[in-house]
């Protein structure tokens, strides 16, 4: 089981080797859009993949399924255009190959995930892209994807 998020048509599919078994519809992204997350507050929902490394049950956002974010790829990129320092590439790197959470607290942001709305206004989530780089569902849709996925879920972002 795998997820594809696909930020242009606001959907998530929820996959099973090729095919699509689940979409969960209008799905609301960063205000900044998708793309390439350069920084910290850039409201930008990063494409890539990555994993789900923790699940929060208590969140201000009812459930937040936390990724791996900053992936080892987005790390090379941020060295290359001298965002991130070698130290901060390097513990990014370690992470990943101890198969641990990344460090969330480099420039280039962190705690990106997918998750509800909490006691956010339903109306507005579907109107407009709302969050600061994450992916928001409906409370019964973060509801029923926690009761498919789990931590280490893959998660393609495009």
């Amino acid at each position: 089981m795998w997820l594809l998020v696909d930020t242009k048509a606001r959907k998530i599919e929820v996959k099973k080797g090729p095919f699509t078994i689940e979409t969960l519809d209008h799905i609301a992204i960063g205000r900044g859009g998708a793309g390439t997350k350069m920084h910290r507050g850039d409201n930008i929902t990063p494409h890539g993949e990555y994993r789900i490394g923790w699940i929060g049950e208590k969140s201000s956002f009812k459930r937040f399924l936390g990724l791996t974010y900053p992936s080892v790829e987005d790390a090379k990129n941020a060295l290359a255009k001298r965002i991130i320092d070698y130290p901060t590439y390097d513990r990014i790197v370690y992470a990943h190959m101890n198969h641990q959470i990344p460090p969330q607290n480099t420039p280039l942001g962190g705690q990106i995930g997918i998750h509800g709305l909490g006691s956010a206004d339903a109306s507005i989530h579907k109107l407009f892209d709302w969050t600061h780089g994450c992916i928001a569902l409906t409370n019964s849709q973060i509801d029923h994807l926690s009761q498919l996925v789990d931590t280490g879920t893959l998660v393609k972002i495009k």
